[in-house]
């Protein structure tokens, strides 16, 4: 069995609602554990989950948005060792979709960072967004 454990940091600006932060957050991460640092303004809020499980609500997403073969391409560019490392559109997240995003240049309110770290990084990708039938 595969070992999952997914962290997710995300700053929360002065001018933000902790509740709709998380909301982001809980669309795409199933079921996480919140801690909070503060940070130059505002602060960080942290989430942990643990368990392929804990993705479910972003590979429904990924399905539901029809971006499985964008997803996965991603998704492979952004394995590291045993980690994958990419970030998410955080207005879009609390939406109930997924975009990726950079660091900073297209999320006006910062980024979701999302780092999962697994044993087995392709066979998460694969599950995660698994890749659709051409016609």
């Amino acid at each position: 069995m595969e070992t999952v454990i997914v962290h997710i940091e995300v700053a929360v600006n002065p001018t933000e609602d902790e509740e709709k932060v998380k909301k982001a957050i809980t669309n795409i991460l199933y079921d996480p554990t919140f801690t909070s640092a503060s940070a130059f303004q505002g602060y960080k809020l942290k989430a942990t989950a643990q368990g392929q499980a804990s993705l479910t609500n972003l590979r429904n997403l990924l399905r539901n948005d029809r971006i499985r073969d964008t997803a996965r391409n991603v998704l492979y560019r952004a394995i590291r060792d045993d980690k994958i490392s990419f970030y998410v559109n955080k207005q879009v997240a609390y939406a109930g979709h997924v975009s990726f995003s950079e660091e900073y240049a297209e999320s006006p309110l910062g980024p979701i960072y999302v780092v999962i770290e697994t044993t087995s990084p392709k066979h998460l990708v694969d599950w995660l967004a698994e890749k659709t039938e051409k016609k």
